[in-house]
């Protein structure tokens, strides 16, 4: 017979009433057409974990424990915990079968050898700690992005749409191994593209194009060896500043040290992702995701204070205000958490997967979500970006204003001071992070490696900067003044 979703649907509600018709069995063989599967009743008590194995005939066997999955072009893992869940609400058996000839979803992505696998259980299973594998053996994925999605929508077959929530995909040279914390319809969906993210549709994220796996590889050691670098010269600067500089310290540099906080935050949560999204553990990935996400916001609404502190200084607006640094720290930390708990509210922190040309993948706990991705993240640092950007451009034509009236000499040994304080600015307000708007087309790759560059190492830049002006500015002080000389400088840490 020709499968469709609304027939799959159909079978699949249908287990139960095939468990009344085994008798005193304990496990039965499903085969209904091209359709072949397994149905196993559950114990009441001492559960076990089970393990199924198709043949490419499609034919079923129950496996041991150490049995080589290999051998099958189909296996799927169902951990104790899933059997005891399921127990535990009221449900009485395990049901897995494969389901060929699955019609196309569209013209650019389909599943592989048109074919999923459904698991029904009797209950609702959900939110394993252990999870549920499905391992893909003998498989030829050249040329095209494999991802493992599971089937959201109505058991009855309709409304289906395919998603990556859930679902985290590991892949070999020749096969694939899907870890899923639910029950449902699995498959991998193949689409044509080299590289992407997934995302919750299903669909692979493309907006960053083709990567080769060597850049992968180059880009992601540049990312460790900047964070890791980043976080050490962080560290030394909070530390040379709470144990000796504190009580000395002007806003500038109290807001600088929050920054400073919030970057440390955000590499350490960056080298640590990946850690944490191998565990398969989906409360610790939540936790992980929302928390590089906050460290990031803050990151950026922190940037936002520099400039707007800058422009105070600027404009000659008194901060000595009362309260000052206590509604800059609560506007600092506070705005980005809000955001957080709305998408923690909105259960929007998953997994997500990052794939090179050779099909190999790195999973990381973020937004999977490309559209949340896009209005939160892109849209949050659009705002702080022209805000920031139009408080650099004002500010150099500060500095070049008063460079004008200088004498040569003047000139002359201040030029590498004003070049200084620009480069430092140019960072220090975060403007950096405004290469990746330019990664598209032509410019994808040299924006990723420049992006990557500035970014990754912008705590050890902003601490070369932090350690410089600060030995400027005590050497300025040491100088004699006069009167008819202007000197400017720009939010030096220690001013």
């Amino acid at each position: 017979m020709t499968m469709n979703a609304a027939k799959a649907g159909t079978i699949m509600k249908d287990l139960a009433f095939k468990l009344s018709l085994m008798g005193n069995a304990s496990t039965a063989e499903i085969k209904m057409g091209n359709v072949t599967g397994v149905i196993s009743k559950l114990p009441k008590q001492n559960q076990t974990s089970m393990k199924f194995g198709f043949t490419l005939s499609g034919s079923v066997n129950i496996l041991e424990e150490n049995d080589i999955v290999m051998d099958f072009a189909h296996s799927v893992y169902l951990p104790k915990e899933a059997s005891e869940m399921a127990v535990g609400n009221n449900g009485s058996f395990a049901g897995v079968l494969h389901f060929p000839d699955i019609p196309e979803i569209d013209e650019n992505r389909s599943l592989f050898k048109n074919e999923m696998l459904g698991i029904e259980m009797g209950a609702n299973v959900f939110n394993l700690s252990k999870t549920i594998d499905i391992h893909f053996s003998n498989l030829n994925m050249s040329g095209l992005n494999a991802t493992c999605v599971s089937w959201d929508g109505n058991n009855d077959g309709t409304n289906v749409n395919w998603i990556t929530d859930g679902c985290l995909t590991k892949k070999g040279i020749d096969s694939i191994i899907c870890h899923c914390s639910h029950l449902t319809f699995f498959a991998i969906l193949m689409s044509p593209f080299a590289i992407g993210n997934t995302n919750n549709n299903g669909n692979p994220n493309n907006t960053t194009g083709k990567i080769s796996s060597s850049d992968l590889k180059t880009l992601t050691q540049i990312t460790k060896a900047g964070c890791g670098m980043s976080m050490f010269f962080l560290g030394v600067a909070l530390f040379m500043h709470f144990l000796v500089r504190k009580n000395k310290a002007s806003q500038a540099v109290k807001i600088l040290m929050n920054l400073f906080i919030a970057l440390f935050i955000l590499n350490f949560c960056f080298l640590i992702n990946e850690s944490i999204a191998d565990l398969k553990v989906m409360a610790a990935c939540v936790a992980m995701a929302a928390v590089l996400h906050y460290s990031m916001l803050a990151t950026f609404t922190w940037f936002f204070m520099q400039a707007l502190h800058l422009y105070f200084n600027l404009y000659k607006i008194p901060t000595d205000m009362k309260h000052y640094m206590w509604k800059i720290c609560s506007a600092g930390w506070v705005i980005p958490s809000v955001v957080v708990v709305g998408l923690l509210a909105s259960n929007k922190y998953d997994y997500i997967e990052v794939s090179d040309d050779n099909g190999t993948s790195v999973a990381m706990c973020w937004i999977p979500d490309p559209i949340i991705h896009t209005g939160v993240n892109i849209g949050y640092y659009s705002i702080v970006f022209i805000f920031t950007l139009t408080i650099f451009i004002v500010t150099v034509v500060q500095i070049t204003h008063f460079a004008s009236k200088q004498t040569k000499t003047q000139e002359n040994s201040s030029t590498k001071k004003r070049v200084f304080s620009l480069l430092g600015l140019f960072c220090l307000l975060g403007i950096t992070w405004g290469f990746a708007f330019f990664s598209h087309g032509p410019l994808l790759l040299p924006s990723y490696y420049i992006f990557t560059i500035l970014n990754s190492f912008q705590g050890f830049f902003l601490f070369v900067y932090y350690y410089f002006s600060s030995r400027i500015a005590v050497e300025d002080t040491k100088k004699p003044k006069s009167g008819s000389t202007e000197n400017v400088y720009i939010s030096s840490p220690n001013g």
